[in-house]
């Protein structure tokens, strides 16, 4: 739900799931594998780092590109 309030500097797992280019349950994986790492929020809404986020997206465009 995006309707709560989230600190500045954070996005929420569907925000964070459309700056990566990838549906929920991708954006699972990529928490599962310790791509990257919750940043705050609860257990069925977690927050992640934008920082965090962005830098991801470049290495995953990087490779893609490479």
């Amino acid at each position: 739900m995006e309707s709560q309030m989230i600190r500045p500097g954070h996005l929420t797992a569907h925000q964070a799931a459309r700056v990566l280019g990838v549906e929920l349950t991708g954006l699972r994986s990529i928490v599962h594998r310790g791509q990257l790492t919750r940043s705050g929020g609860t257990e069925r809404q977690p927050w992640y780092r934008a920082a965090d986020v962005a830098a991801l997206a470049a290495r995953r465009a990087s490779r893609a590109a490479a």
